[in-house]
């Protein structure tokens, strides 16, 4: 498929983005400059994550909140089963859902302290599976959760990760959002794989702008994603050069999703750095365009 095709495709798209509660003040003005431009692109939903061992609560609470109270978005509120009780996390969900807020993307989490093993709290969730059970005991709402086209770092097999998101769609799920990968043959192999092993949910492809190579490279060590030869050499040299890896970046997601498509897929989760601009330009790539809001 050219991107030719892509554009003359009718086929209907859904697209949801992914954003970071902010740390200072102006961080906090990048990301609703972010949210305002990417809202009249009308997603399915917005998702804002969690810090690692709930570091981020306050923060991610604060601002699905404000999404809920100064848009037309419909925020996911990131979830996790580290450092915290089942009290205390129930009460997050049963504050989420005075909130306004209807969808939880319920993860396992990382460890407060980098690259440390993974432990349940003693009081706590052992599982994802049984933190989706108590979500949805405390009240309707749509649950997504991960999956891996690479493998979870700490997982023994793809067998192993199969059977675990088998058992998240058994335990309330409704949708699975892979973990970013650059082999879009991986992300279809792992749609293919889920759907044999009886998992009927949608499986939604994470995309990850590269315009930061060094970072994006930093992150994906840290949770198992590779990084194919002919990216790294793409930035090459390119340290001190935003404009140009600003271009490469848009070349390489308008390509995946280009792919992705032509493997079947229609929905795409963007993981957006709280930048709008790239995503919003891929969107558009996709067919997809802005609508006045009331």
């Amino acid at each position: 498929m050219s991107l030719e095709d892509l554009v003359a495709d009718s086929r209907p798209i859904g697209v949801s983005f992914e954003f970071f509660p902010p740390k200072t003040a102006q961080m906090e003005e990048q990301l609703w400059r972010a949210v305002k431009r990417l809202e009249p692109l009308q997603p399915a939903f917005v998702s804002v994550t969690y810090g690692a061992g709930g570091s981020t609560r306050d923060r991610t609470h604060a601002t699905v909140k404000r999404i809920v109270e100064e848009t037309t978005l419909k925020p996911a509120a990131h979830l996790t089963c580290v450092a915290a009780t089942r009290h205390e996390v129930e009460d997050v969900v049963r504050s989420y859902w005075r909130a306004g807020v209807r969808h939880i993307v319920a993860l396992r989490g990382d460890m407060p302290e980098a690259g440390a093993p993974y432990a349940s709290h003693p009081d706590g969730y052992d599982s994802t599976p049984k933190l989706i059970e108590s979500i949805r005991a405390v009240a309707a709402f749509t649950v997504s959760v991960s999956c891996y086209p690479e493998r979870h770092p700490d997982s023994p097999s793809f067998e192993h990760d199969l059977d675990l998101l088998k058992r998240k769609v058994e335990a309330g799920a409704s949708r699975a959002i892979s973990q970013f990968c650059f082999d879009s043959d991986a992300v279809a192999r792992l749609r293919d794989r889920a759907d044999r092993w009886g998992i009927s949910v949608p499986i939604v492809p994470g995309l990850m702008p590269t315009t930061n190579f060094k970072g994006i490279a930093r992150m994906a060590a840290r949770c198992g994603a590779s990084i194919p030869a002919w990216l790294s050499r793409l930035y090459e040299g390119l340290d001190d050069d935003l404009e140009s890896r600003r271009v490469i970046a848009a070349s390489v997601l308008a390509e995946q999703v280009v792919q992705l498509h032509a493997h079947g897929f229609d929905q795409f989760h963007f993981y957006t750095l709280n930048q709008a601009d790239l995503t919003y330009a891929t969107c558009r790539i996709l067919g997809l365009v802005p609508k006045d809001l009331p």
